[in-house]
């Protein structure tokens, strides 16, 4: 029971590091502060110390996070399984749509931070070119040449840079009609229906209305 109570009162790395994700979100790097953080958590302000050495390791937290999650992930659905290059492309679409693959706000938030800090600067170049990497070597993959697989991949990755960096609202059916068409800009191919309709069952849409006939 004791142990128990001891817990509640310093909280877990948990717990910290989701209220520290909230305020990045909410007002950027500088609200990630100890005694804030702890007053939100209704904790005491030493019970930080239980499970982050200081402030900078709690950002490296939040850092890691990102990296695992938005980075890891868009390599990971650049590699899955695919029976065309339209497959493998609306494979990498899920990060566009499924925060649960990739954090918007969070990418967002860490590219403000980087304005800020030439060190997250270079974690924010570092994981482009190894999602840029990662989508050149999918085109390789079904048989583009090195260079058109490199232009093709940055077109991709930029577009969708370019919805997080404006912060762009589309209502989902809009974004849902345009889907077929992205994916023949960016590999030169239409998507079959099948293909299509696998990654609208996956997005939930509850009836095909998106595809064009094959």
């Amino acid at each position: 029971m004791e142990h128990t109570n001891a817990d509640e009162a310093r909280g877990s790395p948990e717990r910290w590091l989701e209220c520290a994700y909230e305020c990045l979100l909410e007002g950027g790097v500088e609200s990630v502060r100890i005694l804030p953080l702890a007053k939100k958590l209704n904790l005491s302000r030493t019970s930080f110390y239980w499970f982050f050495k200081d402030r900078e390791a709690l950002l490296d937290a939040l850092l890691n996070r990102w990296k695992s999650k938005n980075t890891d992930n868009w390599i990971r659905q650049t590699e899955a399984y695919a029976e065309s290059v339209c497959e493998a492309v609306l494979n990498v679409f899920d990060c566009w749509f499924d925060d649960s693959i990739f954090d918007s706000r969070h990418e967002a938030a860490i590219r403000s931070w980087a304005q800020q800090s030439p060190a997250i600067a270079d974690e924010i170049a570092d994981a482009d070119a190894k999602r840029i990497g990662a989508l050149t070597r999918l085109f390789e993959r079904f048989g583009y040449e090195p260079l058109t697989a490199d232009v093709r991949a940055r077109a991709m990755y930029l577009v969708q840079l370019g919805y997080v960096s404006m912060k762009t609202r589309e209502e989902m059916p809009e974004r849902m009609m345009r889907i077929a068409e992205y994916v023949e800009i960016f590999t030169g191919r239409r998507a079959k229906n099948r293909e299509l309709q696998r990654f609208f069952a996956r997005r939930g849409v509850p009836e095909f209305q998106y595809s064009r006939v094959d």
